[in-house]
């Protein structure tokens, strides 16, 4: 009768400590489960160096990387004093103009039509100009803005920089508006079609342009004409930049200049880029602009060449 006893309360004192066993797993269990969804408290770390995610903030702040990757795949010659150079540049530019009339008077153009010239992306520049604005004296005074010269777009095809070849080639669009209150307007708008390209060998260059302004509307009188400019560049102890430039003008019809042409040679010296610090470079250059074609000049039905020569200082902001 012992015996048994014995037996049977080690069974139970063995069924007590399974059912102690299996309660606490439980408990431990349904903490865990518990604190599982609990909120975490605790700070998600902070990447200091992500890449936004928004993709115009994005944007913006690697714009000077496009920039610089875009002008490292081109040659790094100097913008001429009147042409347009084919390369894409970003730069705030001012330019004056001082000349004189074949009629005898003078006419001070004060800004050139230039302005802000950026890069959007590693093939295209944008360049919004300002209108020039003139002031006549002596022969038929008179003061205004000229027509503006508000837009153009440069989409660039080919390029090398000077290790690679040294050349590039360029298309240009730009888009004129008249300025009706001014004395100085051809009332019409004028679309600008332009091919660019250059060449260079060591320190040497060429740099050349074919437009062809094209009226909307006046287009009998104002005429469509085609626009060369061919500039030749020599770069010497980094900060000179002296050129030889040719400007031609040929109208294909129109009452005022139908079949003249107007021809222009510009000799002029270009100094820069000077560090300015904070990735600024300034840029200044002086040319002297005189018409070899027609002499004398024709006065009626409108004076060609548009004037005799002209002294041309342009200074700009490159960033």
């Amino acid at each position: 009768m012992t015996s048994v006893c014995l037996i049977a309360g080690r069974a139970a004192a063995r069924k007590m400590v399974f059912g102690l066993g299996a309660a606490a797993a439980l408990a431990v269990g349904t903490a865990t489960a518990q604190a599982a969804d609990l909120p975490d408290n605790t700070a998600p770390p902070v990447f200091t160096n992500a890449s936004p995610t928004d993709p115009i903030t994005d944007y913006f702040i690697h714009w000077q990387d496009r920039v610089h990757e875009a002008q490292a795949t081109q040659p790094h010659w100097m913008t001429p004093i009147a042409t347009v150079t084919p390369r894409l540049e970003q730069e705030v530019r001012f330019d004056t103009q001082f000349q004189q009339l074949g009629t005898g008077g003078q006419l001070t153009n004060i800004d050139g039509g230039k302005g802000l010239e950026f890069i959007p992306t590693t093939m295209n520049e944008v360049l919004i100009n300002a209108p020039a604005y003139e002031e006549r004296s002596i022969k038929s005074p008179a003061h205004g803005f000229a027509d503006w010269n508000f837009l153009t777009i440069k989409q660039r095809i080919i390029s090398a920089p000077e290790d690679k070849g040294n050349y590039i080639f360029t298309a240009f669009l730009g888009v004129q508006a008249p300025m009706l209150a001014s004395p100085f307007t051809n009332k019409a708008w004028v679309i600008t079609p332009t091919l660019a390209g250059g060449k260079g060998w060591g320190d040497f260059d060429i740099q050349a342009t074919v437009g062809a302004p094209i009226p909307t509307s006046h287009e009998s009188i104002i005429g469509t004409s085609l626009v060369t400019n061919v500039a030749f560049q020599y770069h010497f102890l980094e900060y000179f930049w002296p050129e030889l430039e040719f400007n031609d003008t040929y109208w294909f019809d129109g009452t005022q200049r139908a079949h003249r042409n107007q021809l222009f040679l510009t000799p002029g010296i270009v100094f820069g880029r000077f560090a300015l610090g904070n990735g600024l470079k300034g840029i200044i250059g002086v040319g002297y602009q005189f018409a070899l074609d027609p002499q004398p000049p024709v006065l009626t039905p409108a004076l060609t060449p548009t004037y005799d020569h002209a002294v041309i200082l342009t200074s700009r902001l490159a960033f």
